[in-house]
């Protein structure tokens, strides 16, 4: 299996599809209130650098860096059911810290929900912390808040 992780444009038809079949997945846990999607427009952005990985062309996993001033926010991961349990979660969370440290932010935070154990896990692993609310975020039952000095 040749897995690659690249910066890519979301604005490709199969990221598209991806980053609907995360939404959909966020949505069967999730009231539709209390997820806090970005889309692939809003993705595009230039306060936002894409990663994808790719398993011999196809896309099966995404991550991204948004910036807030000097705090990055580590936004849309996922890995299709097919290729979890490989680490390719950890190694886009690893491109995302390892550009934020280059770009000088200080800080990474994220929201995750409170049903997805298996994302508490890469992050607890890759040394985040759980915190109370970051950014805009509303205090919720449904969200879990992580951060990570850098």
């Amino acid at each position: 299996m040749a897995i690659e992780i690249a910066i890519e444009t979301p604005l490709q038809d199969d990221v598209r599809g991806l980053v609907r079949e995360l939404n959909e997945t966020l949505l069967e846990l999730t009231p539709p209130e209390h997820c806090y999607h970005l889309t692939v427009e809003q993705m595009a952005g230039q306060d936002t650098t894409v990663f994808i990985a790719r398993d011999n062309g196809t896309a099966i996993g995404c991550g991204a860096l948004k910036r807030h001033d000097a705090i990055g926010e580590v936004k849309r991961m996922y890995i299709r059911p097919s290729h979890r349990g490989q680490r390719i979660g950890t190694s886009i969370l690893e491109r995302v810290e390892a550009l934020a440290r280059d770009e000088g932010l200080k800080r990474l935070v994220l929201e995750t929900g409170d049903r997805h154990p298996a994302a508490w896990t890469v992050y607890e692993r890759a040394g985040f912390s759980r915190c109370g609310p970051v950014l805009d975020y509303p205090d919720s039952e449904w969200s879990v808040f992580y951060e990570k000095s850098l």
